[in-house]
């Protein structure tokens, strides 16, 4: 029962946090902020969004994985349910936009690499928005979902 709850409280609660971020916390700073602090105050916040991503999805593919074998077992699903891909769709981003993107951009403001700060920003928000995207709809269909 507790998991159960877990399962479809904590999309919602991440979608929200990934929201408040990108609408209201990163704005915000670059608003008030010069921008080099800006820039400073935005990295530590996506650094703990990543993080806190990254358990998120551990913790929700645990759960989901128990509910997809279960579904398995009885002819009712996949092993590989929709939830489990959208989970996965999100570690992919969280790894790619952050993880794996960061070092670059930081190589990029000190003049290497093959692509500008700007570019590696435009493909980190694009990670960004497509994870978002499947954390609402894995919200979307936690919330739907029969008991």
């Amino acid at each position: 029962m507790l998991l159960e709850r877990l399962r479809r409280l904590l999309p919602g609660l991440w979608a929200g946090m990934l929201l408040c971020i990108a609408a209201i916390a990163a704005p915000a700073a670059f608003a008030l902020l010069e921008r080099p602090v800006a820039g400073q105050v935005v990295g530590w916040l996506f650094q703990r969004e990543a993080w806190t991503s990254v358990v998120l999805a551990v913790l929700l593919l645990a759960i989901e994985r128990s509910r997809a074998r279960a579904a398995a077992a009885t002819g009712q699903g996949s092993v590989l349910s929709t939830e489990i891909l959208l989970l996965l769709g999100t570690v992919f981003c969280t790894v790619a936009g952050y993880f794996a993107l960061q070092p670059l951009m930081a190589a990029a403001r000190a003049g290497q690499g093959a692509l500008s700060f700007g570019q590696l920003h435009f493909i980190s928000v694009g990670f960004f928005v497509a994870k978002l995207l499947c954390i609402l709809a894995l919200a979307w269909r936690a919330a739907g979902a029969r008991r």
